[in-house]
Parts: C-alpha cells; structure tokens; sequence
C-alpha cells in the first residue's frame, strides 16, 4: 500500500497573484494577470502579451543572504526560490542556518535557463572579456541551480533533483516528490517548478504561430480555452512550491494538513499513434489518466473536478474527448472541469505547479474557480460534454477528489489524483 502523502505547504508566484491569499481572491474571481508588453510590440511580435508576475526582485533579500542576493541572476531563479520559500514557511517550518535534515529532499523542475543571462555570457566571452563573468554567473546557466538554491538555503539533505519536461514539468515533480514518500524514500519533500519566458523563448514560440495574436488590445481577454474564437495561448511565467509530507512524519509535527495525493502516473505516448515532438498523442493519454484512477484506487464516477491542461489551442478538443474516454464519463455526467490558463496563461514548465496550487485551494475551500472569456464555447466540446460542466463563474461545492493533468513537449504525460484530506 504504501505510506499516506499529504500537502502541508503552500507557496506561488503567479501572474494574478503572488503568495497564496492574493492568489486564492484571483481564481476566485475570475481575475486575469494577463497584460500588454510594450517590449513585444516594439519587437514586432505577432502575439503582444503575456503573464507576467508583479515580482519585487528586491524582496528577495528577506529569503536570501546578502551575497547570495547580490551574485544572482535569472527571473526564474527567484521565482523559485520566493516560492519554495514561502511553502516552507506556510508549513509551519523553520529555517536553520546550522541542521542538515536528512529526511527532506527536493525536486524542482524548469526548462531552460534564461536567455538574457545566457546571452551576456556569450557577449562577455565573444569580446574577450570572459575574465569579467566573475564567479558567480555558473549559477546562473545550470538548470539545476534554482534546486541547488532551495536545498542549499534550507539544508535539505535527501534526493536533491531538478526535472525537466517541458509543459509536465510540475505535476512530474510533484509526483516524484509523492513516490519518493510513499515508497518510504523520504519523509518530506519540498517540490514544484518555475519558468521564466524572456523575449528569446516568447519569440521563438511567436514564430511558430501558436499564440494567441487577435486580443493585443484585450489582454485579459487574450486567453480563451475551450472557446470557438481561441486562437492560441499566451505564455506566462511564475512558479509554485508544495511541500509533501508522510501523513506519520506531518502529524507527529502537529503540521496543518491541506489536501492528500493519492496517486499519480507519467508516462510518453512514444511520438506514436497522434503524438510527436510538439503533440500529445490520445493512446498516452488516456493511459495516463488510467494509470492515474488505478494507482489511487479512485472510481472515476468520483472525480468531482478536473483541471485541465487546456491551452487555448486545437488540441482543447481532444483533450475533453480523452478524458471522456479514460473516465467513461460524457455528456451532463462528465466532471466539472477548468483551465487556470484562461487567467494566467500558459506558463509552460511552471505550469503544473501553479495550477496544482490552485487544486489544492478549491479542496481546502470547497469551491471551483471560473474559466474566464468563454462567451463562446466550442461546438465541437459542446457535443461532448454538457455547458453544465464548464463554469464561467465561481461555483460553492463540495470537492473531494480532483485529477490534474498536464501534457508536454515531446509526448510526455502526467496526471495527479488530488482528494480531500480524511
């Protein structure tokens, strides 16, 4: 059976909201974090908005030392470390510059470095000036640094990972931080992701004319999943922390238990069958979804709520009828089902994290937050699953069990099976 694993620990910096209660009044109501670049037009974008946090990069001297503070570089990196931080701290932890605790361990994942930072090292080495780099700018370009920062500033001495999937990123972090627990590997976990997309990666995805490039002068309105005027995402950037507990080693600290994981599953569709490099193919994914519901030992019927990965894109359309096929649900008896990206967008290997955060809140206070800008609804949706099932504003409900997915780059697939604490 295994040991039980619960959430103790809540942390986010997000688009709509950075730390958990401006976040939580957000997906309330439906309040988007979406807002026009300057930068992206004067660049000659298609697509001229983004999620952006309201980050204070200044605040980062309450979590760090002075000289940490001042060597570090990378949107990303403080995205991360604010909110592993704040997780910690949320559970109740404290933080020691002297112990090592040996039953903690972290997983955190991202894609890639930032560009920016990157970029001022090759200017530097392609002047001849890499002498003046200084000693600190490798931090920078490891992608496992954001971990490294984590584990190092709370002495965490357990499995120390950085994970990379691309858009599966947090929920496959989040599910490696459940299995090292359960399979009694470790008796806390400090797990989550964080992305950072500059003009270099926003520009490289503009190109492939995916995003989203008719609402330039509507932001807010400029995500639109599951909607018939969808016409592609919009990226977005933050991160988001939870921290993971064995159910003995929480209640033995007296520690506030939030929501529990019952169970989770990843795997690739092996770019086989309708998936590739760029698309999820249906066979993996309702096979995930599958493994998911048995590894938790949870009826389909009883999902009360899924959180989709549902990007604003074509693929809205497969994704509801994959979910219809590995729960057997359709039609007024499919699930409620939201996508957070219609408020933040698509933040890519953040993704998963923050919006597992926000599973989390609507267990904890029983409620389903809105999927905003769907005044039109696909047709194609519609004749699978009831309008019913897709709330456009706040909806008070009990929740018990929720399923979260998130499908990346390169056919790769996991699903988490969220359920209320008992």
């Amino acid at each position: 059976m295994g040991r039980r694993v619960v959430i103790t620990g809540l942390g986010v910096v997000s688009p709509n909201g950075v730390g958990i209660p401006e976040f939580l009044h957000s997906i309330q109501y439906g309040i988007s974090g979406i807002r026009f670049m300057p930068q992206y037009e004067k660049l000659k974008f298609n697509c001229q908005v983004a999620g952006m946090p309201h980050f204070e990069w200044d605040q980062l001297k309450k979590y760090v030392s002075e000289i940490t503070f001042h060597g570090l570089k990378g949107n990303a990196i403080g995205y991360g470390i604010r909110a592993a931080l704040d997780a910690w701290t949320d559970a109740g932890n404290f933080i020691s510059n002297d112990q090592t605790f040996w039953e903690t361990g972290c997983v955190f994942g991202s894609s890639v470095a930032d560009v920016e930072v990157v970029r001022n090292v090759i200017n530097r080495v392609d002047s001849g000036e890499a002498r003046k780099l200084g000693s600190r700018v490798v931090e920078q370009l490891m992608n496992s640094s954001v971990t490294a920062y984590i584990s190092g500033r709370l002495g965490l001495g357990n499995k120390i990972i950085a994970n990379s999937a691309a858009c599966a990123t947090g929920t496959q972090a989040i599910l490696m931080g459940y299995e090292y627990i359960k399979h009694g590997l470790a008796g806390r976990m400090v797990v989550g992701s964080c992305e950072h997309v500059d003009p270099y990666i926003f520009g490289a995805f503009d190109s492939m004319r995916i995003l989203s490039r008719k609402f330039n002068h509507l932001p807010e309105q400029a995500s639109r999943p599951m909607s018939q005027s969808a016409c592609g995402f919009v990226p977005g950037s933050g991160a988001g922390a939870l921290i993971l507990e064995d159910l003995d080693f929480a209640m033995e600290r007296k520690a506030t238990i939030y929501a529990e994981i019952t169970g989770g599953a990843n795997n690739s569709g092996g770019q086989r069958r309708g998936g590739s490099m760029t698309a999820p193919g249906s066979p993996g994914i309702i096979r995930c979804i599958s493994e998911a519901l048995a590894s938790s030992g949870t009826d389909p019927q009883s999902i009360d709520l899924i959180s989709g990965h549902l990007t604003a894109t074509a693929a809205d359309k497969m994704e509801i009828q994959n979910w219809g096929l590995a729960l057997g649900r359709n039609g007024r008896n499919f699930p409620l089902i939201n996508s957070l990206k219609s408020m933040i967008g698509h933040c890519l290997s953040a993704a998963g994290s923050i919006e597992a955060i926000a599973v989390v809140l609507q267990i904890m206070h029983q409620f389903v937050h809105p999927n905003i800008n769907l005044e039109d609804p696909n047709p194609e949706i519609l004749a699978e699953i009831s309008m019913d099932c897709i709330p456009t504003t706040m909806i008070k409900k009990e929740i018990n069990t929720v399923a979260k997915a998130n499908f990346g780059f390169g056919d790769v697939n996991t699903c988490l099976i969220f359920s209320k604490y008992k």
